[in-house]
C-alpha cells in the first residue's frame, strides 16, 4: 500500500476517485501524461487494494474504497504511536546523567 501512495500522481488520483467514480479516461485527461501512464498509475491504485474498478460498456470506471484507507491511516497512527514511544525513550536516556556526571 505504501509503495502505492508514495507517488504523487497516485494519491491525487486517489483523492478523486474517494470523491467520486471516475473513468480512467477522464482521469487521463486531468494529467499531463499519456493514458497508458495514468492506467498504470490505476492498476497500481488496484492492486494495492485502494481503489476499484468496473466495466460499463467500453470505460473503465474507478472508484476508492474508503475503508482501505482508513486501514492505512490506523496502520499509520500505530507506526507513529510506536516511534514516538521510542523517541521519548530515547529523550529519557539523553536526560539522564553520565557515570562522569554521576560521580562529580
Amino acid at each position: 500500500m505504501f509503495h502505492a501512495l508514495a507517488d504523487r500522481t497516485r494519491r491525487d488520483i486517489l483523492r478523486r476517485v474517494l470523491a467520486g467514480e471516475h473513468s480512467v479516461t477522464t482521469l487521463a485527461a486531468k494529467y499531463d501524461m499519456s493514458f497508458a501512464a495514468v492506467q498504470k498509475h490505476v492498476a497500481v491504485l488496484e492492486r494495492a487494494g485502494l481503489i476499484s474498478k468496473r466495466r460499463a460498456g467500453r470505460e473503465a470506471l474507478a472508484s476508492g474504497d474508503v475503508e482501505a484507507v482508513r486501514s492505512v491511516g490506523s496502520m499509520l497512527t500505530e507506526l507513529e504511536s510506536l516511534w514516538r514511544g521510542r523517541i521519548a525513550r530515547i529523550d529519557e536516556l539523553i536526560a539522564q546523567p553520565t557515570a562522569t556526571e554521576r560521580n562529580q
